[in-house]
C-alpha cells in the first residue's frame, strides 16, 4: 500500500494546480494518473483563460456575465469566489513563466469570446491549454512531487455508512498499466478527482479517448450525488470528420459563420442580432443545427467558418493551430477558404457535487475541474470559463484537503440540501441489475487502512472475473450507448426520444453483464482498462439522460421540444441523482442566487 496526505486523481489542469496548492501547503501529495500529465486532455484547450485583469473591467462583471451565461442555474457563491480569484490566478501563470500572446507594448493580450461584456480571454495562441499544462507540470516537478504515471484508478475507498454524508474517503485502488499489478493508495488527509469529462458517451465529441468520466463514476457509485448531469455543452464549431475542436479564439478575433446561401446567419436570421457569431455556445450550436434542419447547410451536415478576412498575418501570429487541425483533418486551407463546423459534444456543465472549497458530502474525498460541479456554470459554461475553473478549484481543493483553513463553504452538499424529492416517468429500471450495488463491504471493515484493503481485495476479484470468461465484447456495449446519446440526447432532445435512450442504455447495461476482457495479458492491457471505462460510460449516460427527461424546461443547453421557455417559478433548481446502493434516487436542491455583492435576478438572456 502506497501512502501519501493528499491524492490526486488525474493531472490535467485541475489536478497539477492541486497537487500544486496541496504541496504549498506541507502536505505530501502524490498524483496518479491514466496519462502522463502532458498528454491530459486540458492539453486539447485551444481559446483562452478568462480574468478580470483590465482596469476598465471587474470581478463584478465578469460574475454577472457567468450568471448570465449559466442562465441563472450557478450558485452565486462559486461564481463569485471565482471572478475573484481568476485573475490572482492568471498572475501566477505568468510567474511561472506561462507563454501568453501579447500585445506591442509587452501587455497580455485578451480577446472577446463569446457571452463576454469585456475582452477579458487571456491567450497563448490557439494552444492555451497545452501551455498551461506544461507550465504547471513543470511546477509539479521542480517540487518532487510525486507522479504514479500510468496508474489507472478502478475505485475509491470509502466506508459504508448507510448516509453518504457518513462516509468517509480514504484513498484508492488503482492498476499499474505498466506491470499489472492492483494496489492501494491511502490518502491520510484527503482526495481529490480531476479526472475531466465524460466526453466518450458521445460518438461526436471534441473529448480525447480517455475522457470516460471515472471520477463522476466513482463517485457516484460511492455515494455523493452527481448534479446537473443533463446539461452538456455541444461546441458549434467542430470539423465534421473527426469532432476536433476549432478555438472560439476563431470567431473571437472575427471569424464569421455562413450557411449554405452564405447568409451570415447569425445575424440575417436573427438569432443574435447584438453578438452575432460571439453569442453564447448554446445559442449558436442551436443556431447552425436550425439552419441544417431547415435545408439550408452545407451537404446537409454543417456550415462554413470563415476567418480568410483577418488576413495571414493575424492568422498565423493568433490562430496557426487552427490552420493545421483544418488542412490535417478536412483538407481545408484556412487562409483560402472557409472551414467546414458543425455542433459536437464537449463540455459536462455537471457533474460531482462539490462545495466552492472542492469538498464533496463523503468526508475526504474532493473533486475539481470538469468532473466536479461547483455550481459555476449552471446550464451553459461561457468559453473561457473552463481552463480558470481548473485554477481556482483546483487551488481551493488543494488547499483544503491540505488541512488549510480557507474558510466554511456556503454550498450545501448531500441529503441536507435537498430542497424537494424527483418525479421521473422511465419507461424501465434504472440503476444496477440485480438491485443492488454498494459501495463496499457490509460494516465489518474499520479503519483506513483496513478500508483500502478492502476496496483493493474487491477490485482483484472483479478484474479476475472480468478475466476469466468468453463473454461480449466491452465495443459492443460502449457503441450502443453513443448511437443512443448522440441519436436521443444531443442539442435538440424530446420525451420520445430521451426515453428511447434509457430503454437503449438499460438494453446495454443487462449486456455489460456478459462483458469480458479477450486479452489474456496482465500488462498494458488496454482491453481491460477500457472494458472498465465503458462501466462509467454506462452509468453516466444514464445519469445524463434522467437529468434530461426530469428537467422539463428549456434552460442553457438543455433544450426540450415539448417545453419551449424556461420556467423560473418551478426550474431554477439543481437536478440531483443519486446511486442510492444501485436504486437510484432523483431530487432537487435550490440554486443560490444571493452573493457576495449582490442577488442576481433572473433576466432574460439575449445577445
Amino acid at each position: 500500500m502506497y501512502e501519501h496526505d493528499v491524492l490526486v486523481v488525474g493531472a490535467g489542469g485541475a489536478g497539477l494546480r492541486a497537487a500544486i496548492a496541496a504541496h504549498e501547503e506541507g502536505a505530501d501529495v502524490a498524483m496518479v494518473t491514466k496519462l502522463h500529465p502532458v498528454r491530459s486532455h486540458t492539453g486539447a484547450a485551444e481559446g483562452g483563460i478568462n480574468a478580470a485583469l483590465h482596469p476598465e473591467d471587474s470581478w463584478e462583471l465578469h460574475a454577472y456575465d457567468t450568471m448570465k451565461g449559466s442562465d441563472y442555474l450557478g450558485d452565486a457563491p462559486a461564481i463569485d469566489t471565482f471572478a475573484q480569484d481568476a485573475p490572482e490566478e492568471v498572475i501566477q501563470l505568468e510567474h511561472w513563466g506561462m507563454p501568453f500572446s501579447r500585445e506591442d507594448d509587452g501587455k497580455v493580450s485578451q480577446r472577446p469570446f463569446g457571452g463576454l461584456s469585456h475582452p477579458r480571454t487571456t491567450y497563448a495562441g490557439a494552444e492555451t491549454g497545452h501551455h498551461l499544462l506544461h507550465t504547471m507540470y513543470e511546477q509539479v516537478v521542480k517540487r518532487g512531487i510525486e507522479v504514479y504515471d500510468e496508474w489507472y484508478v478502478l475505485d475509491l475507498a470509502v466506508t459504508d455508512e448507510d448516509d453518504p454524508s457518513e462516509r468517509e474517503c480514504h484513498g484508492v485502488v488503482a492498476y499499474d498499466i505498466q506491470t499489472g499489478e492492483i494496489e492501494g493508495f491511502k490518502g491520510r488527509k484527503g482526495t481529490i478527482l480531476a479526472t475531466g469529462g465524460p466526453g466518450q458517451v458521445f460518438d461526436h465529441t471534441t473529448n480525447a479517448v480517455a475522457n470516460t468520466g471515472d471520477g463522476p463514476a466513482m463517485a457516484y457509485r460511492a455515494g455523493v450525488p452527481l448534479e446537473d448531469m443533463e446539461m452538456i455543452q455541444f461546441h458549434p464549431t467542430t470539423l465534421p470528420s473527426t469532432g476536433v475542436l476549432i478555438s472560439e479564439g476563431v470567431r473571437g478575433e472575427g471569424g464569421i459563420l455562413y450557411n449554405a446561401e452564405k447568409e451570415r446567419l447569425m445575424f440575417e436570421h436573427g438569432y443574435a442580432n447584438n453578438d452575432g457569431e460571439l453569442a453564447s455556445r448554446d445559442v449558436v450550436s442551436r443556431a447552425e443545427l436550425t439552419e441544417i434542419n431547415a435545408g439550408r447547410g452545407i451537404e446537409d451536415e454543417y456550415v462554413h467558418l470563415d476567418m480568410r478576412h483577418l488576413g495571414e498575418e493575424r492568422i498565423i501570429d493568433r490562430l496557426e493551430n487552427i490552420l493545421h487541425l483544418a488542412e490535417d483533418f478536412e483538407g481545408v486551407d484556412g487562409l483560402d477558404e472557409p472551414m467546414p463546423v458543425k455542433p459536437g459534444q464537449h463540455y459536462a456543465m455537471g457533474g460531482i457535487e462539490v462545495d466552492e472549497n472542492g469538498e464533496s458530502c463523503i468526508s475526504g474525498l474532493y473533486a475539481a475541474g470538469e468532473c466536479a460541479c461547483v455550481s459555476l456554470h449552471g446550464a451553459n459554461r461561457l468559453g473561457g470559463n473552463a481552463l480558470p475553473e481548473l485554477l481556482v478549484f483546483g487551488a481551493r481543493a488543494g488547499t483544503d484537503a491540505a488541512g488549510a483553513d480557507i474558510g466554511a463553504p456556503e454550498i450545501e452538499t448531500g441529503y441536507e440540501a435537498k430542497s424537494e424529492d424527483g418525479d421521473l416517468d422511465s419507461p424501465v429500471e434504472l440503476g444496477a441489475v440485480g438491485g443492488t450495488d454498494v459501495a463496499a463491504d457490509g460494516g465489518a471493515v474499520t479503519g483506513a487502512a483496513s478500508t483500502v484493503e478492502a476496496a483493493v481485495e474487491r477490485a482483484r476479484e472483479r478484474v479476475d472475473s472480468l478475466m476469466d470468461g468468453d463473454g461480449v465484447n466491452h465495443a459492443e456495449v460502449r457503441a450502443d450507448i453513443q448511437e443512443t446519446m448522440t441519436e436521443n440526447v444531443n442539442v435538440f432532445r424530446n420525451e420520445d426520444g430521451l426515453k428511447q435512450a434509457l430503454r437503449d442504455i438499460r438494453g446495454a447495461r443487462e449486456h455489460y453483464q456478459d462483458v469480458s476482457v479477450h486479452d489474456p495479458s496482465r500488462t498494458y492491457n488496454t482491453d481491460l482498462i477500457q472494458t472498465i471505462e465503458t462501466r462509467n460510460i454506462i452509468d453516466l449516460a444514464e445519469a445524463i439522460t434522467a437529468g434530461a427527461l426530469a428537467r422539463e424546461e428549456f434552460r442553457g443547453a438543455h433544450w426540450r421540444q415539448e417545453y419551449q421557455y424556461r420556467d423560473d417559478e418551478n426550474w431554477i433548481k439543481h437536478t440531483m441523482l443519486a446511486w442510492n446502493d444501485g436504486d437510484p434516487e432523483l431530487y432537487y436542491k435550490p440554486v443560490i442566487l444571493e452573493g457576495a455583492e449582490k442577488t442576481y435576478e433572473p433576466k432574460e438572456r439575449s445577445y
